[in-house]
């Protein structure tokens, strides 16, 4: 919204503008440029031959731009220097007001013109129509150049590596140790284990009681005997 009061305030304030400046340049053209170069003579402004067809110029043709809105800058800034050169050779002198002459008229002129050299015509104008053709096209480059440096890049492939971890194995409880024997049980095993021989013993009698004699049998009955035996300290 504050955009599109600007361009319409442009576009009334240069339209103004350009029809005062271009009113001016066409009455000097009307009175010759000699007319306009004695009255700068008069003035005092130097260099009177150029600046009379500078200004006649520059109010003609700058004038016409400002009110198309073409090369809107350069033409308000050739207008301010016209002005500006106006209030320090002719009107100064006479004080504010224009019905002495003042520089009244001729400060507005220059203040206008200044506003156009920093914020240009605005985009009801052909300096705009200009600039909107161009940044479209300013615009599209740049996102086809941006298109092609995407396409253009490298596409990084990353390959995930799987890492198989083995699962941490129970350990084993080791074996508890033996228990001493007490001697109670020792000595029972130990009986255990003579009876255990004994009736081994009576079995291969047994068997060779055929082929041993006598005197063997008791030889070995002895011998069990002195086993049993308990030892003498």
């Amino acid at each position: 919204m504050n955009r599109v009061l600007f361009d319409v305030a442009a576009l009334i304030s240069r339209v103004t503008i350009g029809v005062i400046f271009v009113a001016h340049g066409w009455q000097k053209w009307q009175n010759g440029l000699d007319a306009t170069t004695g009255m700068f003579t008069q003035a005092g402004v130097p260099q009177p031959e150029l600046a009379a067809g500078f200004t006649t110029v520059a109010e003609t043709v700058g004038g016409s731009f400002l009110i198309l809105g073409l090369l809107t800058r350069i033409a308000a800034l050739c207008l301010l220097a016209v002005s500006v050169g106006a209030i320090a050779y002719v009107h100064a002198w006479n004080g504010l007001f224009i019905t002495n002459n003042g520089w009244e008229l001729v400060g507005a002129l220059a203040a206008a013109c200044l506003l156009f050299v920093a914020l240009g015509a605005g985009r009801i104008s052909i300096d705009g129509i200009f600039r909107s053709l161009f940044g479209k096209r300013a615009e599209q480059k740049a996102a086809e150049k941006a298109a092609a440096a995407k396409a253009a890049e490298p596409v990084a492939v990353v390959q995930e590596k799987v890492v198989v971890v083995p699962a941490p194995q129970k350990a084993e409880p080791a074996a508890a140790p033996a228990a001493p024997l007490r001697p109670e049980q020792a000595a029972s095993d130990a009986a255990v284990m003579d009876e255990a021989v004994k009736s081994a013993v009576q079995e291969k009698k047994a068997a060779a009681s055929q082929e041993w004699s006598e005197e063997d049998l008791k030889d070995i009955d002895a011998l069990f005997a002195d086993d049993k035996k308990p030892p003498t300290g």
